[in-house]
């Protein structure tokens, strides 16, 4: 058994092996993430390593070795470099890529812009976009994906942009978020034309032109959206973001809530179709409210729907793994982890770990009324954990409830009985064929 280094007396070396050169073992991830990771986990335990794009990565499986590295209370881990290896030149400088005390600084400034008061305000604004959206679902063979990522990006531009665009602006802003996205897994790291890294670093500079264009506007005029909340938000001592954190933070923040929304909604649609019996009670749940647009006093009415959404999240981890790179030598789970060394804690697999979740390829919402996830405060852990917990995380339920509460009243939607959608996962989970269901108005 191969080790990734010598460990001090009284600590265990991380086990694993290099798999592939370069690659590791990303293409068996590819196609089997469940296998692969069981495999693993089987041979080496919860704590081992492999290749990765050139670099050795250690794989955290269980939610004792994630809340170690999560929590981090010895301060031994940190975002930005390993974040950073990543999507680092496409969001640069997000809230996600800054750690320790820059990290808290711009979040107290941040948490301006999800008050209680600011989620009331987007989510008001929301419902004439997700209506006029609606409005050109047509009956039939519909594909879930490609509409629901319409929805959601005509959404962040509305509430997270607040700035009215023609059709192919919006499109090319479209457009340079999935190269952005995309870009972060490329094999081929450096700008050759054509490929992802070099589409990548073209739609940051798209994006970076887009927000700096509009930024003047928005500090002058404010508004209601994410975008002027950012630039008149001041943390207790006085502190406000400068036009670059702005950029900054506003690139990151509506890939976030553009890419991970699509996802979920995505995958709530895919388990609804699969299970209509709860498709059923959720949308008795929405009928029961006797209003065509879901309002921000309402959200705690939706209950299955709730339990859908958290039990999606836990099939489908929008975000598949949480990288973070250790900036001292320290332990996990009695294992030496040098300094530099890039860890990665597994949340789609490991929301799949049997002793932790019975039955766990079985689609079963009840888990959360039963507190399942309850067992073990990492067992269920989409939104990541500790200090970099997703900031957003109301803001997503409330908008992905929005959302279906609408599509629940007006439709109902159905896939063969034998039908499996195919997942990509070669950057964040998606259906390959965009999810085809079958389209029914309601009556």
């Amino acid at each position: 058994m191969v080790m990734l280094a010598p460990a001090p007396e009284g600590l265990k070396p991380v086990p694993g092996d290099p798999g592939l050169p370069y690659l590791g073992y990303i293409l068996q991830s590819l196609r089997d993430p469940m296998g692969t990771a069981a495999a693993r986990r089987e041979k080496h335990g919860d704590v081992s390593w492999s290749n990765f794009l050139g670099k050795k990565l250690v794989m955290l499986q269980g939610p004792e070795a994630v809340q170690t590295v999560l929590v981090n209370r010895d301060k031994a881990f940190a975002n930005a470099p390993a974040w950073g290896f990543f999507i680092g030149p496409f969001f640069y400088r997000g809230i996600m890529l800054l750690d320790f005390e820059e990290h808290l600084h711009h979040r107290r400034i941040m948490q301006q812009a999800f008050t209680r008061d600011r989620l009331r305000s987007y989510m008001d604004s929301m419902a004439g976009t997700i209506t006029e959206g609606l409005a050109t679902w047509e009956p039939g063979r519909f594909r879930m994906l490609p509409a629901g990522k319409q929805l959601t990006l005509d959404l962040a531009l509305d509430v997270f942009v607040g700035v009215q665009l023609e059709k192919k602006e919006a499109d090319r802003l479209n457009k340079a978020f999935i190269d952005a996205v995309r870009a972060g897994l490329s094999l081929v790291r450096f700008p050759v034309p054509g490929l992802r890294w070099s589409r990548g670093l073209k739609a940051r500079k798209h994006l970076e032109k887009f927000f700096y264009d509009h930024i003047a506007a928005k500090r002058r005029d404010g508004g209601e959206d994410l975008f002027a909340a950012l630039c008149q938000a001041e943390s207790d001592d006085g502190h406000r973001f400068t036009d670059e954190d702005v950029v900054n933070h506003m690139i990151f923040a509506l890939m976030a809530a553009h890419d991970t929304t699509t996802i979920t909604m995505t995958s709530m649609a895919y388990y609804l179709a699969r299970n209509p019996e709860w498709q059923e009670r959720c949308r008795a749940e929405s009928l029961a409210l006797g209003k065509d647009v879901l309002e921000y006093g309402d959200l705690d009415a939706l209950v299955s729907l709730d339990l859908v959404m958290k039990e999606a999240l836990r099939m489908c981890s929008p975000v598949p793994g949480l990288p973070r790179q250790a900036v001292k030598d320290t332990v996990v789970l009695g294992h030496h982890i040098p300094k530099g060394t890039l860890v990665n804690a597994a949340t789609f697999t490991n929301h799949y770990l049997e002793e932790y979740w019975p039955e766990p390829e079985r689609f079963d919402p009840e888990r959360y009324a039963r507190k399942e996830d309850r067992v073990h405060p990492y067992a269920w852990h989409p939104f990541g954990g500790g200090v970099h917990k997703c900031i957003g995380l109301h803001f997503a339920g409330m908008q992905i409830k929005a959302i279906l509460h609408q599509v629940l009243t007006r439709y109902s939607w159905s896939v063969a009985d034998d039908y499996v959608w195919p997942l990509d996962m070669s950057t964040l989970p998606v259906p390959k064929d965009g999810l085809p269901v079958q389209l029914e108005r309601l009556k």
